[in-house]
């Protein structure tokens, strides 16, 4: 556990500065605000085990977000799940996971987290319009190497795998995901779905979707690393 500090800030600091201040912020400031935290019963023992993790950003955050954002995991992971054998912390705009080598791993399409907004879209069509952005997004996924945005008419849709996913695994991943989301939100006009190596969220805007939501433009800024040490 005191490794995943000094290991994760020197991945950090290896990133290219240059191309930090090149990217174009699309992100809003609440990319930092946790979503939900997925700490193991079992504690960290042995000083001398080997870890392996990973870090990872939302695709249409800016490298100097990405880095922002990730900075805060470490610490974050120690106050949120203490001395364990493993650990999920998931922020609005990344996340960081790290296991010891031995901890069992898990299904990539198990369902970790999701969020159903309070409301119903009342519009007629609602449904239909959402599956045709899924529809997109599935495609978009592969085609994007893993990471997706797009608004249609009044639907916008996002999606994004772990960095290891391969193309075809990453959209069967989010057409997983989507349809957890068609037969538990039903017309919620916003949804998160967390699977272990993808997610995908939606919202409805009634009046269209604002022009901030709609302008990512398809090239991803997303950074992952894995990490590991003795």
């Amino acid at each position: 556990m005191i490794l995943i500090l000094p290991l994760l800030l020197i991945l950090l600091s290896n990133f290219n500065r240059n191309h930090f201040a090149d990217s174009a912020s699309s992100s809003s400031s609440d990319y930092s605000t946790l979503v939900y935290k997925d700490c193991s019963k079992e504690t960290f023992t042995d000083p001398n085990g080997s870890i392996t993790g990973l870090f990872q950003c939302r695709g249409d955050l800016s490298g100097l977000d990405c880095y922002s954002c990730v900075s805060r995991l470490p610490v974050l992971s120690g106050k949120l799940c203490g001395k364990i054998a493993a650990a999920r912390v998931q922020l609005l705009g990344c996340y960081m996971l790290y296991e010891v080598l031995e901890f069992s791993e898990i299904s990539g399409m198990q369902l970790l987290y999701k969020t159903c907004g309070a409301t119903s879209a009342a519009r007629t069509g609602f449904q239909e319009r959402r599956g045709t952005t899924f529809s997109s997004m599935e495609n978009g996924v592969v085609g994007g190497h893993g990471f997706y945005a797009a608004s249609y008419q009044d639907i916008y849709v996002m999606g994004q795998c772990e960095g290891d996913v391969g193309d075809n695994d990453c959209g069967e991943c989010v057409n997983n995901a989507a349809e957890k989301t068609e037969a538990e939100c039903e017309n919620a006009i916003s949804e998160q779905v967390f699977l272990h190596k993808c997610f995908i969220s939606y919202s409805y805007y009634p009046n269209g979707v604002p022009r901030s939501s709609s302008s990512y433009g398809g090239s991803s800024f997303s950074y992952g690393s894995s990490f590991s040490g003795n």
